[in-house]
């Protein structure tokens, strides 16, 4: 059975000696009195909750999943979740981050940051249905009526009720401009909402004794594509006046998905048969609210396989240790035992150290992008805020694909470590392949974010925010270069940097001629891309520790970290000059092949 252990040693180092959160958080009055000994306080008690309560039911809920009650369209999650949902919310955790106006705790992103990698890390499954229910209450506290924040927030903040997104529909997936769920418009004001939703995750359960679906349908007069859709309130339970609950109201599950992983997530379809639901800001104004749930989601799905990765990555590791096959290459390297353990084998330290070397420049990456939330919420110069928020969508496709795709690398490798004792279920490692599978596909699979990065974020500001963090990565490396021991790191980064400039200014230039030839190229370069971010964080990273090093530590967690900053560097960086060459082959080797796909 695999086991987890918090990496708090390297969340705390990310926090104060890379990104130095506590000095950024106290420029913001809200966070003024924060300091480190607070967040890693409440990082470690959600450490424990996660390693504690989480992690044990992880595997038998892979092994049992859900079930639906066809009469009652009630559905149970596994055995343990329920009441793992109860200490949830007994702890305070759905509250963290929320508003202290809805009874929430006000904490910073960058604490429900860490504490989301490690449920994540425990227990994807779970950790989805408190995850779709924040979603809910940040698209309601951006977008939401003042009686509709009144009334759904504080139960959401609580974790009385839970919540979902309802997107998706059976002919229509990313293309939400062919949705067909209809809402009609009553007397009352309020709508009756009919259609299909297929896979909802959380979509139903007995955690709580209210569900907030987000709904986008279609009103009566709506114009076609994406410009006619609005989003609506649809509780499982209607809400009265008072914010009593009520009767049922007309939306159920009527089959939950057989799936690939995340087998203890209640993926469902769901029908609603005028259904009585509440509109979410402004009529065909619906994508708008909930690009907010949405642009959260990739950054939570994100974290999903960051969380992936270091559990696959830890249990592969003390595999390798300990499992012995063979001897290693130049000689035997443990002569008192029959065989040396795998770890001497350099092809499985390339493995472990992919999975170590992806798991370490994402939680910078995500750390980072939590602290640009927090800094374009509540910064008080508008110029930080605006800045910040540019950076941060400029980032999130970033987080959702590059962090996906290794994610599902990074545990391919770690099961690879097992040999056959990976294909193996209660092993755990083939769980996680399952699990990390589905991120690199929902919440706009990668190669729509890819189209988003390059199509929107790139070339739609002609380069603006790609060129403001161009400056940071020149700021860093003219900072870096006169320290020779960080050379190994200074030159690649660089010559990628320089590189990249030219790169994306003629794949724009082919876009411009041809848009398909934006389609051809966006998956690698936004792989590229994805590479001069972890390079950035790779040196400063680097940076401490080489400081560290030579103001005298000996404390070997800096050491590790010089190695695997070279690894990366030296064994993974590289892949952006195959990723150049491909994107630039232009867009004939794909369409031009009507003969190869016939």
């Amino acid at each position: 059975m695999p086991s987890y252990t918090p990496p708090l040693r390297d969340m705390q180092f990310v926090l104060h000696e890379v990104l130095n959160v506590t000095d950024a958080l106290k420029a913001m009055p809200r966070f003024a009195d924060m300091d480190a000994d607070t967040l890693d306080a409440v990082i470690e008690e959600g450490g424990k909750f996660a390693a504690g309560v989480l992690q044990p039911i992880n595997l038998s809920g892979d092994d049992e999943g859900c079930t639906l009650d066809p009469a009652t369209h009630a559905v149970k999650p596994p055995k343990g979740f329920k009441e793992a949902y109860a200490q949830y919310v007994e702890g305070g955790w759905p509250a963290l981050t929320c508003e202290p106006e809805f009874g929430g705790q006000g904490l910073p992103q960058v604490v429900s940051n860490c504490v989301s990698e490690m449920m994540n890390s425990a227990n994807q499954a779970w950790a989805m249905y408190p995850g779709l229910a924040h979603g809910v209450y940040a698209a309601l506290l951006a977008h939401g009526s003042d009686a509709q924040k009144k009334t759904f927030l504080p139960k959401i903040t609580s974790g009385e009720w839970a919540g979902t997104m309802c997107l998706t529909e059976p002919h229509c997936g990313t293309d939400l401009g062919l949705l067909r769920t209809k809402a009609v418009p009553q007397a009352d004001g309020t709508y009756r909402i009919t259609g299909s939703k297929i896979f909802i995750s959380a979509g139903e359960h007995d955690f709580t004794d209210n569900i907030i679906h987000l709904v986008l349908a279609r009103l009566p007069d709506a114009p076609v594509g994406s410009k006619g859709i609005s989003l609506f309130i649809v509780p499982k339970v209607k809400v009265k006046a008072d914010g009593t609950l009520g009767e049922r109201n007309a939306i159920y599950c009527t089959a939950i998905e057989h799936k690939m992983g995340i087998h203890g997530n209640a993926t469902c379809q769901l029908s609603l048969d005028g259904a009585e639901g509440q509109m979410v800001g402004q009529p065909n104004k619906g994508l708008m609210a909930m690009f907010v749930m949405m642009n959260g989601a990739r950054l939570g799905v994100g974290n999903q396989s960051l969380g992936l990765t270091e559990v696959a990555f830890q249990n592969a590791l003390a595999y390798a240790k300990d499992r012995l096959q063979m001897r290693s290459l130049s000689g035997p390297k443990a002569p008192d035992k029959p065989a040396d353990p795998i770890i001497v084998h350099p092809d499985v330290r390339r493995m472990l150290l992919t999975a170590k070397a992806y798991a370490e420049g994402g939680r910078a990456l995500t750390a980072h992008c939590a602290l640009l939330l927090d800094q374009a919420e509540h910064h008080p110069d508008e110029a930080v805020r605006k800045e910040s928020g540019a950076q941060l969508a400029l980032l999130t496709p970033i987080v959702k694909a590059f962090l996906t795709d290794n994610g599902f690398t990074a545990t391919n490798a770690c099961m690879q470590v097992f040999g056959g004792h990976g294909y193996i279920h209660e092993n755990g490692m083939e769980q996680f392949v399952r699990d990390a599978r589905i991120n690199m596909i929902y919440e706009g699979t990668n190669t729509v974010q890819a189209l988003d990065f390059l199509g929107r974020k790139v070339l739609g500001d002609q380069g603006t925010a790609l060129r403001a963090f161009g400056a940071q990565v020149a700021a860093l490396l003219k900072e870096s270069s006169a320290n020779s021991n960080l050379a190994q790191f200074v030159k690649p980064l660089a010559s990628l940097a320089e590189k990249f400039n030219e790169f994306a200014m003629q794949i724009g230039y082919q876009g411009m001629t041809d848009p398909d030839e934006v389609g051809a190229a966006a998956g690698d370069f936004l792989r590229v891309a994805g590479h001069l971010v972890f390079g950035y964080f790779f040196l400063r990273m680097a940076s401490v520790a080489q400081k560290k090093i030579a103001g005298g530590s000996n404390d070997g967690f800096y050491r590790a970290k010089l190695q695997t900053a070279r690894f990366y560097f030296e064994r993974l960086f590289p892949e952006t000059a195959s990723l150049m060459i491909t994107a630039r082959s232009g867009v004939g080797n794909l369409l031009s092949t009507d003969a190869a796909l016939a």
